[in-house]
């Protein structure tokens, strides 16, 4: 049977898949548009597994909101240009959405969902890489309900926080989710710090305090003192508020009857390494 522009065209706007990828799945398919579909989705499948290698360091954080509960979504692509493009965006968006309105609690789990369209999250997935050539890659995700208001921030799309508030308004959460984006902190207060971590600082500071060969007892308050201004630059409510540096985000927070339950800060591409490309070799 011999396969016509327009059934290419029709083929191409269901699917999303380039003009001759689609004409090939037309003619191995004798022209039968669903039997096209089924060999793309198989192609897009074998694709999917070829790129699965590819570093994908760039993408979208994504939030969804429904009341006092939301969830934070990263989903990665190689390349920015694929990050911006609608079908990218959409899928980011619906992978947020889903994560909220799941159970699941890993990204495993999470592939199994079902979208509104019907499929699950990874057949979306891998008929997405059949589209944009890329890899695309469900990174991570988690959930936070707030007792009493919930705090999100996108900063574009390559930052994303959420803050559990107890006390305190709907403005002073969404305040404190921007400090969160903005100022990286490493946990709401100081028995959050790990052990380790303050630890190996505390061994750090002492010996370069050491080497000012000043006596004992003036070393343990450089110490001391060193130790603390860490503390207060890595713990949310020992940072200075982004909005107001005169005051710290504690004292922020204790001015309004507020207390901060829990966080979390996504960043795009944290921890990953990104290959460097030089176009002019």
């Amino acid at each position: 049977m011999s396969v016509s522009a327009s059934m290419v065209k029709e083929l191409r706007e269901r699917t999303g898949v380039g003009m001759m990828e689609c004409k090939k799945a037309l003619v191995a398919a004798d022209g039968n548009a669903e039997a096209a579909i089924e060999l793309l989705r198989k192609s897009g499948q074998a694709n999917a597994d070829k790129k699965s290698s590819r570093v994908a360091a760039d993408g979208r954080i994504a939030i969804a909101v429904d009341g006092n509960k939301a969830a934070i979504a990263e989903i990665s692509s190689e390349t920015d240009f694929v990050a911006k493009g609608e079908n990218f965006v959409g899928f980011a968006e619906a992978v947020a959405d889903a994560a909220l309105s799941s159970s699941a609690e890993d990204v495993d789990a999470l592939s199994t969902t079902r979208l509104a369209d019907g499929r699950t999250i990874e057949t979306a997935r891998t008929d997405l890489i059949a589209k944009v050539a890329e890899n695309i890659l469900v990174r991570r995700f988690k959930r936070v309900e707030a007792v009493d208001y919930l705090g999100n921030y996108t900063h574009g799309a390559r930052i994303g926080a959420l803050v559990s508030m107890s006390g305190g308004n709907a403005e002073l959460a969404r305040d404190v989710a921007i400090h969160v984006a903005a100022s990286n902190p490493l946990c709401v207060d100081e028995d959050g710090v790990p052990a380790d971590l303050l630890e190996r600082e505390r061994r750090i500071i002492a010996e370069q305090a050491a080497e000012s060969r000043k006596p004992p007892e003036i070393v343990e308050k450089m110490v001391t003192g060193r130790v603390a201004k860490f503390l207060r630059e890595i713990t949310l409510l020992g940072q200075p508020f982004v909005k107001d540096p005169d005051v710290s985000v504690g004292k922020l927070l204790k001015s309004a009857d507020a207390t901060v339950n829990a966080f979390v800060r996504y960043e795009l591409g944290e921890g990953i390494g990104k290959k460097q490309e030089n176009f002019a070799e």
